[in-house]
Formats: C-alpha cells, structure tokens, sequence
C-alpha cells in the first residue's frame, strides 16, 4: 500500500481495499470476509480455514481480527445433548460503511486541525522572524 496521501490518491484501489486501509487487515482476513460473503449461510472457523487453504489456527487468528472491527458477528449454536459451537457472518455492508464513514469524518477532522495547527505554528514563526521596520 503507498505511504503518501498523494500516493494514496494516484493509485488505483479496489473497494474491498478499504478494509486494509481503514483497518489494517491483512489479505487472509480479506479472504475470509470474502468467503463469508460469498457463503449462504454462516461458517465455522474449520470451514472458513478450508476454504482458504489455512490451518484453523490461522484462519482463527483472521476471524477474530474480522471480529474486532466489527466486519462479521459471531453466533453461538447450542447442541442439543450439551455443548456448542460458533458460526460467522458478515455483517451488513450499510452498517460497516457507515462505521467507514464516520472513521472518515474523525480522521478529516483530525487532519483539518493539524493543517490548522501548522498554519498557526509557522505563521507565528514567520511574524517573529521578520524584522520591525523603524
């Protein structure tokens, strides 16, 4: 992934990118979201590692990450005997979007105080520096 918000800008990014950018997920954690998605109904971390090539471990390792940032939910299924196990899913993309988007608006409203703090910073630097006229 580029470094610079100039690099960022000229490059070509692909919407599930997203989940990298805002994130920092890695790409099993996007072949994870991906083949939940792509299922019609949920899985369990077994089915999730098989389908992506990985032990369970790891595949374990990505749904909990998935599970952090809210991109998929975690259901309980009980056994009828006693016991249970757990089944994945994405969320809704309304949802995940929207959380996107207000991550959007707190890092503009970050980066809009910093541009305001330089401005503030070098500008009291440049009025110091300039000599009084007598």
């Amino acid at each position: 992934m580029p470094d610079s918000l100039a690099e960022q800008l000229r490059s070509d990014m692909e919407c599930e990118g997203l989940l990298e950018c805002f994130h920092g997920l890695k790409p099993l954690d996007r072949e994870c979201f991906q083949v939940l998605v792509e299922s019609e109904e949920p899985l369990t971390i077994d089915e999730i590692g098989e389908a992506v090539d990985r032990e369970r471990s790891t595949a374990y390792r990505a749904v909990q990450r998935l599970l952090q940032t809210g991109f998929i939910s975690k259901e309980q299924i009980n056994y009828d005997q006693g016991g249970y196990y757990h089944v994945y899913q994405p969320t809704d993309p309304e949802k995940i979007s929207g959380e996107m988007q207000r991550m959007l608006n707190d890092w503009y409203a970050k980066m809009g105080q910093l541009i305001q703090e330089f401005e503030d910073k070098y500008e009291d630097e440049e009025a110091e520096s300039v000599p009084a006229s007598s």
